[in-house]
């Protein structure tokens, strides 16, 4: 770990390769960067910050681009924040949304936040024994105390007109969806948070280019000051569509090793790339290399297996990969079975497949898992199970398979 460093001073960055990395790897915009790279160079310390409305409970590797990218600013001594959203996730972000979001409750964003740090933390340092620890805030500590007055003061500083600029909105209104008023408020909430914490610096991903502006735009006003904005490439889906838990297309800094490795392998091909830069920690080089390898006929799947590795190292531990690694060669290309199948021990309710398969968690309802049978995505010791209807008359020591990950042994 770095020297303790002494107040409003970091490390000064006077590598141009490091530099070059800092300013560039998964950036898609700096404003202003002059200010932001000469900051970096002359080691003026620097409150950066991530905000996160937590709208469910997984942060994937997706978020980790952004937060990767603070654990390297904070190792060089500049102020780390990971602020949750339990007051805007509550009013909800109207970004790239085609409607209004649903409302939560504080109960049920608190919930989903419950264990943010405990994620967050294998990226973030937020120890007390840390030189320079990551500070975790709640914005509903400063937006709950705003009066009304105090919220019609904020509006007053932006128009209807810049708030329509926005794409969705002009798509809702050409399609006659309405825009409710709660929505124009989401990002002056979001950029008093830039004025609450008097930060310099605002991380997000380029779809919240609007509202990070809309911060930088409060923080002139009322702070005097200049807040940085930094937008980030945001990572696709293993599947190439938008990372979403609702896809099945993300992996969890959570998940297990064992399901990391899997999903890796199941990534689309010419997203390979792109994974090796943003979720690892390989060299401009060692990407250009990949490419190169995928150009020459290189077979995929091996550079998933490295690429997995690499991952499961960040958010586990070498061991771990390498653990997994095995354990996906025995089960998939060996055609074998995992070698710590959980047990499922069977009810009297259990009198078909779709029963055994439903209680025992491999799929998340009856519809699904019929879904899954019709699609030859069930196997019972080996064999596809054609019909999700049939009774069948289970032995003690079978094995159910459900896709290619999920497996579990029956016993009575």
């Amino acid at each position: 770990m770095p020297e303790k460093q002494v107040k409003n001073q970091a490390q000064k960055v006077d590598d141009p390769m490091m530099l070059e990395d800092l300013l560039t790897r998964g950036v898609a915009g700096i404003i202003p960067k002059d200010i932001f790279t000469k900051k970096l160079q002359t080691g003026e310390r620097m409150r950066l910050y991530l905000g996160v409305d937590p709208t469910g409970p997984v942060i994937h590797i997706g978020h980790a681009v952004i937060l990767r990218k603070m654990r390297q600013l904070q190792d060089l001594g500049h102020e780390i924040i990971l602020l949750i959203g339990d007051f805007t996730a509550r009013i909800g972000d109207p970004t790239d949304r085609s409607a209004a979001r649903t409302t939560l409750t504080h109960e049920e964003v608190l919930a989903n936040a419950a264990t943010y740090k405990e994620q967050a933390a294998k990226i973030l340092d937020f120890s007390d024994s840390a030189s320079n620890p990551a500070r975790l805030e709640f914005n509903a500590k400063w937006l709950d105390k705003l009066r009304f007055s105090d919220v019609i003061e904020l509006s007053a500083r932006f128009t209807v007109q810049q708030m329509l600029e926005r794409d969705m909105f002009e798509k809702r209104m050409q399609e006659g969806k309405p825009i409710h008023v709660h929505e124009f408020l989401y990002p002056i909430m979001q950029g008093y948070d830039s004025v609450a914490m008097d930060v310099d610096a605002e991380f997000g991903g380029n779809d919240q280019l609007f509202n990070m502006l809309t911060g930088r735009s409060l923080q002139q006003m009322m702070n005097k000051k200049e807040k940085v904005v930094v937008t980030f490439e945001l990572l696709p889906g293993l599947d190439g569509r938008k990372m979403s838990k609702s896809f099945g297309n993300v992996i969890g800094v959570d998940d297990s090793p064992n399901d990391m490795f899997g999903k890796v392998m199941s990534l689309k091909d010419e997203l390979i790339p792109e994974y090796f830069w943003l979720c690892t920690n390989s060299s401009v080089q060692d990407v250009q290399g990949v490419k190169h390898a995928l150009s020459k006929g290189e077979n995929p799947r091996d550079l998933k297996m490295c690429l997995a590795r690499k991952i499961i190292a960040l958010y586990h531990s070498v061991e771990a990969a390498n653990a997994a690694e095995k354990e996906f060669i025995q089960v998939f290309q060996q055609k074998g079975a995992p070698t710590d199948i959980p047990v499922y021990h069977l009810a009297v309710e259990d009198v078909s497949i779709v029963d055994v398969i439903v209680r025992a968690g491999l799929a998340v309802s009856k519809a699904e898992t019929r879904r899954l049978i019709e699609q030859g995505g069930v196997k019972l010791n080996g064999k596809k199970v054609n019909d999700a209807h049939t009774a069948l008359a289970f032995a003690d020591g079978d094995t159910v398979q459900v896709g290619k990950r999920k497996f579990i042994t029956l016993r009575k």
